[in-house]
């Protein structure tokens, strides 16, 4: 089968070429056997063009592998059975190529289908999107938590409400948000979640929505009887004399006598201890003013006027304010902040309120402890928000009441008006942020503000 290798027939045909054109020309010096000279030139013409394609078979295996993985087409298999040992190589590794492209497409298949599935099987809902609104993927949850069943572009959640989409639109990475519609008739207020990625060239939004309605409505309904607890508490401490106090002094005020009611006689005793329960009476009752007078402070913060400022200037002015309290009890303090031209959105007057406070517990939680150190720390978290941490090594606070200091009134100092922590978590709910605490008892106690 030596004859039908690729490189023997190349140099048979050459030696046939070179014999026909050898031919041609000794044809060409008799001028009888022009016409016989004619036709091996047409012969000579075929045969250079037949060894050029011969000779680019190669090239033309090439062009079809290559063209066979740009359009994904794994079906096509090579073979040129009895060319040598260089061909039978060739196709090999042709085939082995295109296998494992296959290969790689099944898997890519599978993977999309597996992610698929687990996108389907989530109670929450997912919508991908571009730029422009275009919708590439959502799941069933969604389908379900806004009762639609096609969705082709995000605009198409105006049925739902009118500024759905446009919200939904403006969400950046790392947005968080709570989002309150009507669907049907039912109340739903949608936690979402959004983050940022690029694919094939496009920028897409991700976002997550879960209705958060009922863990809403039970922690508000947690608040509020917390809330009660506090206020009932607070006023019987100052209705239960007040009370007891009027009975006594009509008792020694009245007397009744067959059934009417008449003024005593009284002595120097008696008006002397009637004008002292007047007197606790009318201070008890204006504790209790003050009481209700604190509470409606503490409903009517003003709203923040924002300004772009360094945090250090923060730390400064806290610093020069409480340094002397701090000195005398020597209390180490250190401050931090990175880096150092860390800025921040914020109202100044506001926040200033809030390090000075969390600043003032820090200091009663050490003050009776040795070495006592108070640390600040102002950086940025992993999602680029800025974050001020205040850690003392004082006393702790305990677990039980950990999850109650932040309610109003709360409190477990003996000279405390527990209305200091709830006045800074509201501070930052209007920033925008949170305020949030990790303590172990007799270890430390750290009080975070993000922003």
């Amino acid at each position: 089968m030596i004859y039908k290798k690729f490189s023997f027939v190349i140099i048979a045909r050459t030696l046939l070429l070179a014999f026909s054109l050898f031919l041609f020309f000794l044809l060409l010096d008799m001028e009888k056997y022009n016409v016989s000279a004619i036709i091996l030139g047409v012969l000579i013409v075929l045969q250079v063009v037949l060894l050029i394609r011969y000779a680019e078979r190669t090239n033309r295996k090439l062009s079809q592998f290559l063209q066979s993985i740009r359009h994904a087409d794994f079906s096509r298999t090579f073979s040129d059975p009895g060319l040598g040992k260089s061909f039978e190589n060739l196709n090999i590794e042709f085939n082995q190529v295109v296998e494992e492209f296959r290969k790689y497409r099944a898997e890519k298949e599978e993977h999309f289908n597996y992610l698929q599935t687990v996108v389907q099987h989530i109670n929450i809902g997912i919508i991908a999107y571009t730029q422009d609104g275009k919708i590439d993927i959502y799941n069933n949850a969604v389908k379900r938590l806004l009762r639609v069943r096609n969705l082709r572009n995000i605009r198409d959640l105006d049925v739902i409400e009118k500024d759905f989409p446009g919200a939904l639109l403006k969400l950046k990475a790392g947005d968080n948000t709570l989002i309150k519609v009507f669907i049907q008739g039912e109340f739903l207020q949608l936690s979402i979640y959004a983050t940022e990625f690029r694919l094939r060239g496009d920028d897409y939004t991700l976002i997550s929505l879960q209705d958060i309605s009922s863990e809403l409505d039970e922690k508000e309904i947690e608040s509020w009887q917390k809330l009660i607890r506090v206020l009932t508490h607070e006023i019987m401490n100052s209705i239960t004399p007040i009370s007891s106090l009027a009975s006594t002094v009509k008792e020694m005020l009245f007397v009744e006598d067959e059934g009417n009611i008449k003024m005593k006689a009284l002595d120097k005793e008696d008006e002397k201890n009637i004008e002292t329960a007047i007197t606790t009476v009318y201070n008890r009752s204006q504790g209790l003013l003050n009481f209700v007078e604190i509470y409606r402070n503490l409903t009517r913060i003003p709203k923040p006027s924002f300004k772009y400022f360094r945090v250090s200037e923060l730390f400064e002015r806290s610093g020069a304010l409480l340094k002397p309290k701090m000195d005398n009890l020597r209390i180490a303090s250190e401050n931090k902040v990175f880096p150092p031209d860390l800025m921040i959105t914020a109202d100044p007057d506001l926040i200033d309120q809030v390090i000075i406070n969390l600043l003032l517990n820090a200091i009663d939680a050490v003050k009776s402890i040795e070495k006592p150190k108070i640390s600040i720390l102002a950086t940025l978290n992993s999602k680029n928000r800025v974050v001020i941490e205040f850690k003392d090594n004082g006393t702790g606070i305990k677990p039980d009441i950990l999850d109650k200091i932040f309610m109003p009134f709360f409190t477990s100092k003996k000279h405390g008006s527990g209305i200091g922590l709830s006045l800074a978590r509201q501070i930052m709910h209007l920033h925008k942020g949170s305020i949030t605490v990790k303590s172990k008892p007799e270890e430390d106690t750290v009080f975070t503000l993000t922003f």
